[in-house]
């Protein structure tokens, strides 16, 4: 069977000077002014100042990076096919988010670490989707998809579903005999035993689903033109570590100021990591997912708000899983109640309402509402919560 692959270059079409390189670099989007906070953060968490402002300038310093760390990859992935381009723009895409949540996972910040798993997921179904479909609303009465690649990125989503709920009725069930019996240990030890083996089943089925948009049903995803790339070699690759190092940096001490942050604001620890952060991750996604959705090309939206929260869904969370299983961390698969509903609502809601494989405005904001809604909920929601009630809950809605 044929296979279709994406133009290779050979040598470089476009032989850019360092400088040239940097000037393309800084002003490739409005987002580097805010480039200005790194050494603020930087300064402000060596001199020890307040909480709030450590955590507000490295907030602000991550937006840009995560940006230009997206600018970097798709320009390295230009240089090659449409397969190697593809699991390049796989990994890095959620690259901030990883490098979060692997500071996080270190510092033994659990809750933080599966508070922003669920919240970039949540923020890519609901507020990035939802603003695509506002916005291209906007100009276009209404607007087609491919339904069939945008069908199987829910579908794959609603087993990444399925790996939070199993875990939560599993620990319900055993809770029952746990407080009979008053063997936690033993439940506990079972949960992550579970964790485990569903992260690398759901590590299996992203491999696999790799294969199939890459390889064995690439024509469902082709469309995306490919472009001459705008930096060297080098120079990418240079800018490429670089960045991460610096989002490393600022995204330990953006952690590290959490805890005083919550205090301070009386803000939980579940609302920093489910809203907050993933708008640091998200924003270079969102901007780029709305300027597609207004040009009128709404695979590449679907392909970027849907396929980020697949991602994170079926390679970031079960990768930290199986890395915190590593390094003797609990990291688990076993959220708490109410997250685990929202994130089942969420999926429910985004996979009906782009299963006809068109969009309106009002669809956009049926998407905002219900993100705005999880918003309020969780801004007043406190940190202690009980995840016996989740099999009630979800069994409710049917």
């Amino acid at each position: 069977m044929p296979t279709t692959h994406g133009p290779i270059h050979i040598g470089p079409i476009y032989k850019p000077t360092i400088a040239q390189s940097l000037k393309t670099v800084l002003f490739s989007s409005k987002l580097n002014v805010l480039l200005t906070f790194i050494p603020l953060g930087f300064l402000a968490h060596h001199f020890r100042w307040m909480s709030a402002i450590i955590f507000v300038f490295n907030f602000l310093a991550l937006i840009p990076l995560a940006n230009l760390l997206g600018f970097v990859t798709e320009d390295i992935a230009n240089r090659s096919g449409q397969t190697i381009g593809g699991l390049l723009n796989a990994t890095f895409g959620n690259a901030v988010e990883l490098i979060i949540s692997v500071v996080a996972l270190i510092q033994g910040e659990i809750r933080v670490v599966q508070a922003s798993m669920l919240g970039s997921i949540i923020s890519n179904l609901l507020l990035v989707l939802g603003t695509c479909f506002l916005a291209g609303g906007y100009l276009y009465k209404e607007q087609n998809f491919n339904q069939k690649a945008a069908q199987t990125s829910s579908g794959l989503m609603a087993i990444a579903c399925i790996g939070l709920v199993i875990p939560a009725a599993f620990h319900f069930e055993g809770n029952q005999e746990s407080s009979v019996n008053g063997n936690d240990f033993l439940l506990h030890n079972q949960v992550m035993n579970l964790s485990h083996g569903t992260a690398l089943v759901l590590l299996a089925i992203y491999v696999l689903f790799l294969i199939f948009q890459l390889k064995t049903h690439s024509h469902l995803y082709d469309g995306e033109e490919s472009e001459d790339p705008q930096l060297s070699f080098g120079t990418s690759l240079f800018l490429l570590a670089s960045i991460t190092v610096i989002v490393t940096f600022s995204a330990d001490y953006l952690i590290d100021s959490i805890e005083g942050i919550t205090n301070t604001l009386m803000l939980s620890k579940t609302f920093v990591g489910l809203i907050l952060l993933p708008i640091v991750g998200n924003a270079a996604e969102h901007a780029t997912a709305v300027k597609v959705a207004m040009k009128d090309k709404m695979d590449l939206a679907i392909g970027v708000a849907v396929g980020s929260s697949m991602q994170i869904a079926l390679f970031v969370t079960p990768f930290l899983v199986i890395l915190g299983w590593i390094i003797g961390q609990p990291m688990s698969l076993l959220f708490q109640t109410f997250e685990t509903v929202v994130l089942f609502v969420s999926v429910l809601i985004t996979n009906y309402l782009i299963q006809d494989g068109n969009s309106n405005w009002l669809k956009g904001m049926i998407l905002l509402a219900t993100y705005s809604i999880i918003s309020l909920a969780y801004f007043f929601y406190s940190d202690d919560d009980s995840v016996e009630k989740v099999v009630s809950v979800i069994s409710s809605i049917f």
